[in-house]
């Protein structure tokens, strides 16, 4: 399986030659590492890296335990095949996607960000339009819809990304049950993700259709 680990450490050399090599020796195949954040001295960076299905994940989380001066943010699984620049590929298929593109974005939401769910509602009304696989029945939307996306950690624990589509009059939310909250440089990908998303010419007739078919009965 494909795991994704979101490692702070220190900006500093050697730094990261101790963390992949502790990855290797814990049995972790590396496949892609990539700099989230940098700053400070400090660095947070994103592995992606094979890991048998039956292993452990905490053999991982104590070879790391070993290095000092790091710290883990995450450790979750992921569907997000590294290379494959899945943004591009949804942002080109939903220009071709008519009427079902709002469902094709909620539905790849999870995928192009290593999420959980993601669902769309209408805003004042938090009726919900649209959810990918996984979504709960019940969906905490905000009261107040930020005017640019905004992320969060629920009482539950969940971490969300609540995002306005403001031509639609719907707000947009994306879950990670699993793993770290959203990082910043994550909220300003998926804004501009939604902004060329809202550019596209079919958008309203697709989110009518989310509205009809929300509405029939089950």
């Amino acid at each position: 399986m494909l795991l994704r680990l979101r490692i702070a450490l220190p900006d500093r050399p050697g730094a990261l030659g101790a963390v992949t090599q502790a990855l290797g020796v814990a049995g972790a195949d590396i496949i892609q590492v990539v700099v989230l954040d940098r700053g400070e001295e400090r660095a947070v960076d994103d592995f992606t890296v094979s890991w048998p299905d039956a292993a452990p994940r905490e053999h991982l989380l104590r070879a790391l335990d070993e290095i000092p001066d790091i710290k883990v943010e995450g450790v979750w699984a992921t569907r997000e095949a590294p290379g494959t620049f899945p943004e591009l590929e949804v942002l080109k298929f939903l220009t071709t996607a008519g009427d079902r593109a709002l469902a094709t974005l909620v539905d790849a939401m999870p995928v192009i960000f290593s999420a959980d769910w993601a669902a769309c509602a209408a805003d004042g009304s938090h009726d919900v339009v649209c959810a990918s696989w996984r979504a709960p029945e019940s969906i905490r939307f905000p009261d107040l819809v930020p005017a640019r996306p905004v992320a969060a950690t629920l009482e539950s624990g969940v971490h969300v990304v609540n995002a306005p589509l403001p031509p639609l009059a719907l707000t947009l939310v994306l879950a990670r049950v699993e793993g770290p909250a959203f990082h910043r440089i994550e909220v300003a990908r998926l804004a501009r993700i939604l902004d060329i998303f809202l550019l596209l010419p079919a958008i309203e007739q697709s989110a009518e259709k989310a509205f009809r078919s929300a509405s029939q009965p089950t």
